[in-house]
C-alpha cells in the first residue's frame, strides 16, 4: 500500500443481523463484534495508523429495547475492565467522545480509569463514541461557545470546542454490513473522508477485510476541491 490513513473511522455494524441469521440472541452478535474490533485495533497498530474511532453507541441507540441497551453496557464494562492493563501494556491510549451525563455510573467510572491509565500511551489512539450523535457533538460544541461569550469564530476555532479538538479529521471511514450512510457519525469532521461500505457484517470483518479497504483507499488521488 502507497499510503496508510493517519485517522480510520468505523461504523462497525451488523452484530444483531449477523446474530438473527444464525438463530442467535442479538446479544451474541455483539459479543462476536467486540471480540472483531479488539482484532482491529492490533492490525491498526501493526500497520502504523495513529488514531482508530469506532462509533460504539449512537444517541439514537438509547431507541432499542431497554434489555438490549442493558446488556450493552455490561458487556462494554465488562470487556474494558479486562482489557485496560493489556492496552497499557501495548502503549495504545483510550479516548471517550459523546456525552456522559447519560451513561451508568459504572461505565463512566471505568472509562475514566482506562483514559487515566493509558494517557502517557502514544503508539495508536483509539477513541470509542459512546452515547455520540454528530449533531448532538456540534449543539454541545455552539452551547460551549455561547456561555464562554464569544460572539463569532472561524472553522479553526469553532473545532476546538469539538469532542475530537486536537485530532486530525478522519482521512478514511469504513461502515459495514452493507449500509451506505453516515447515521449521525463526526458529522463535521468528514467533510473530505474517503468512505469505504463493505457487505461483510462487522463479527466478519477481518483484518483481511480491513487490508481490502486500506488497499482501495490507498488507489485514491484525494484532491479536498482543487485540482491535481
Amino acid at each position: 500500500m502507497q499510503k496508510i490513513p493517519k485517522h480510520l473511522a468505523i461504523i462497525m455494524d451488523g452484530n444483531g443481523r449477523w446474530a438473527q441469521e444464525r438463530e442467535l440472541p442479538r446479544i451474541a452478535g455483539h459479543c462476536e463484534g467486540v471480540k472483531r474490533a479488539e482484532e482491529i485495533v492490533y492490525a491498526c497498530q501493526d500497520l502504523g495508523i495513529k488514531f482508530l474511532t469506532l462509533y460504539t453507541f449512537s444517541t439514537e441507540n438509547w431507541k432499542r429495547p431497554a434489555e438490549e441497551v442493558k446488556a450493552l453496557f455490561e458487556l462494554f464494562e465488562g470487556y474494558l475492565s479486562k482489557k485496560i492493563t493489556e492496552l497499557k501494556e501495548k502503549n495504545i491510549k483510550l479516548r471517550f467522545i459523546g456525552r456522559k451525563d447519560r451513561v451508568p455510573k459504572t461505565t463512566l467510572k471505568i472509562m475514566e480509569e482506562a483514559e487515566e491509565q493509558t494517557k502517557d500511551c502514544s503508539s495508536l489512539t483509539v477513541i470509542l463514541a459512546v452515547d455520540y450523535g454528530g449533531r448532538d457533538e456540534i449543539i454541545r460544541a455552539v452551547n460551549k461557545i455561547l456561555s464562554s461569550g464569544i460572539k463569532s469564530v472561524t472553522e479553526e476555532e469553532f473545532s476546538k470546542f469539538l469532542d475530537l479538538a486536537g485530532i486530525p479529521d478522519p482521512d478514511l471511514l469504513i461502515r459495514t454490513a452493507g449500509e451506505e450512510r453516515i447515521s449521525n457519525f463526526l458529522l463535521w469532521h468528514i467533510a473530505y473522508t474517503e468512505f469505504y461500505f463493505s457487505p461483510v457484517y462487522w463479527p466478519d470483518f477481518t483484518k483481511e477485510e480491513l487490508l481490502k479497504a486500506l488497499e482501495d483507499f490507498s488507489c485514491r488521488k484525494r484532491r479536498f476541491g482543487a485540482v491535481l
